[in-house]
């Protein structure tokens, strides 16, 4: 299983009826140029999950993954999209697995 088809597992896994409709995932570009992923926790089992910042810099070679507010965050350069859901998906490996 790829990133992108484990992140709509956990995305449907996480959908009851009422809480896709204040809170989801937001996947869009950045004029620098790269990819951000902003990841709502909230009203979900995973709200209380922690992480380490991850941070790598460099001029092209950009990243940085956190978790604030029960909102995972990932930005990075324009081939880190699948690396940014990949960081995201260790925290909860055990409640979606592969």
């Amino acid at each position: 299983m790829d990133q992108i088809e484990w992140l709509e597992k956990w995305y449907q896994k996480t959908c009851n009826g009422h809480r896709e409709h204040f809170y989801g995932i937001e996947i869009g570009t950045l004029d620098n140029p790269g990819w951000y992923i902003n990841i709502d926790l909230r009203e979900t089992q995973y709200e209380s999950l922690k992480m380490d910042e991850i941070k790598k810099e460099g001029d092209c070679d950009w990243m940085r993954c956190v978790i604030s507010d029960g909102i995972f965050k990932g930005v990075g350069d324009c081939l880190k999209l699948k690396e940014i859901i990949q960081v995201f998906k260790p925290a909860n490996k055990k409640s979606i697995g592969n």
